[in-house]
């Protein structure tokens, strides 16, 4: 009878024991209820554009500031660099800000299943900050679900993802402070309209989404404003879809041609994209496309913006088909667009960087109020040419070279076929974007010169 107060008391501690974890199991019951509880909004947001968030880095070459190379630092140092992109196409295209891949020796891409690649900066534009690199993933990546930027409302929540200072994937909440802000990040970057909002947006953020509570990417960050707390900014989304679509027709266009300009809009989520104009003799007027007609579908790619069908010309060769389908008024129409062999490039393109186009007088004189008697629209852009690092971009209409009229192809030839072409250069340059008469300079003797 002596053993038994010790074996009583052994059973009474793992009838405790046992007694706790049952009663932490009747606790834990109602735990599918917490659960879901616990899985708001905000967490199935992350859940669903997590593997569509790339983490970006790599080393640079910075040049030192003139303060500090009055105080004996060196001309330039090389820092490691870090920041965050967006999966815009399954076959590895990724849209980030320019300054996150601009000098980077070797751009790093991680994913978020810790997959690790090299990429190449495809193409980007100076003036919004935006580039497009490419990598060679070995299956289709997870394509990030695009919202629309014209509806939001200060107040509304927000999340940001990125990799906030080399943090990988840090999430981090907000509400929309304010819209159509204008920044001055340093002397040589300006942006005009952007979100404000006070979801932490730190170094290693840029490029990354900017959630709205759905889910879906209404911007993309791109700048902190020094000294400031929960201050941080982002492009709305629909300037930064227009201006992926361009970015990507600049690629296309060297390819194929296809003969199809969009009409002018602001880019958001729609119902396809609308035909503006068809050149005569095109694959498109073949096909029949005709202006207003409503593209709702290029091969296997869903058509809701002019991004998609500019996806969808991705990779294509000429003599390839696209089955097209059309919305015409009430009637729905599958055409097959036959895509055509690039046009060959020509001085201006070679020499400046862009593609130009006739106007003719009507149509010049319907879309502008303006003394200029004709112009030239950009067509495309070559990426890292004179044109692109001025800033001028598709849909730009080229007016005046030095001192002339820039009417006809024909004009701009005469002027870059001079004898004392390289005396003029850099040569000043005007185009009308919307209702404003905007100048530059190109700097092309030297490219000139290397031709000859």
């Amino acid at each position: 009878m002596r053993d038994h107060p010790p074996r009583l008391r052994f059973t009474y501690r793992r009838a405790l024991g046992l007694g706790l974890i049952l009663g932490g199991l009747l606790v834990m019951a109602p735990g599918a209820c917490a659960s879901e509880l616990r899985e708001t909004p905000i967490v199935k947001a992350v859940q669903q554009v997590r593997p569509s968030v790339v983490n970006i880095r790599g080393e640079k070459v910075v040049a030192a500031t003139a303060a500090g190379v009055a105080k004996g630092e060196l001309m330039s140092r090389r820092v490691n660099g870090m920041g965050t992109g967006i999966v815009i196409d399954s076959r590895g295209y990724i849209l980030t800000n320019f300054h996150v891949v601009d000098g980077v020796h070797e751009i790093q891409v991680t994913t978020a299943e810790d997959e690790h690649f090299i990429a190449k900066i495809l193409c980007h534009d100076p003036e919004t900050d935006l580039a497009i690199i490419k990598i060679q993933p070995e299956r289709p990546m997870t394509v990030i679900t695009i919202g629309s930027s014209a509806d939001l409302m200060p107040g509304e929540s927000v999340i940001a993802i990125g990799n906030a200072y080399g943090y990988v994937d840090t999430v981090t909440q907000g509400i929309v402070s304010a819209l159509h802000r204008a920044v001055q990040v340093s002397d040589a970057q300006y942006y005009e309209d952007l979100i404000q909002t006070d979801a932490c947006i730190n170094p290693g953020n840029s490029g990354g989404p900017l959630l709205n509570i759905d889910g879906e990417m209404i911007g993309i960050n791109v700048a902190v404003r020094a000294g400031a707390q929960g201050i941080g900014f982002a492009i709305p989304a629909d300037r930064a879809m227009a201006v992926a679509a361009d970015l990507l027709n600049s690629v296309n266009v060297r390819l194929v041609r296809h003969g199809i300009l969009a009409a002018k809009g602001p880019g958001s989520k729609s119902q396809g994209l609308a035909v503006g104009t068809v050149e005569k003799g095109s694959p498109a007027a073949e096909a029949g496309i005709l202006p207003g007609d409503l593209i709702t579908a290029a091969g296997e790619t869903a058509v809701q913006r002019p991004l998609d069908f500019q996806r969808a010309l991705l990779e294509t060769s000429a003599g390839q088909q696209l089955a097209m389908t059309v919305r015409r008024g009430q009637e729905t129409l599958h055409l097959p667009l036959k895509l055509a062999e690039a046009a060959p490039r020509n001085a201006c393109w070679e020499l400046l960087g862009l593609e130009l186009k006739a106007i003719a007088a009507d149509e010049f004189r319907q879309q502008f109020q303006t003394q200029y008697r004709g112009g030239l629209v950009v067509v495309a852009v070559r990426n890292d040419s004179p044109a692109a690092n001025q800033g001028i971009r598709r849909g730009d209409v080229l007016v005046g070279m030095h001192v002339w009229e820039t009417i006809s192809l024909e004009n701009v030839a005469y002027i870059l076929n001079r004898p004392d072409f390289n005396a003029i250069s850099p040569i000043k340059f005007f185009i009308l974007r919307g209702n404003e008469t905007l100048y530059g300079y190109l700097p092309v003797a030297t490219l000139k010169t290397a031709q000859r």
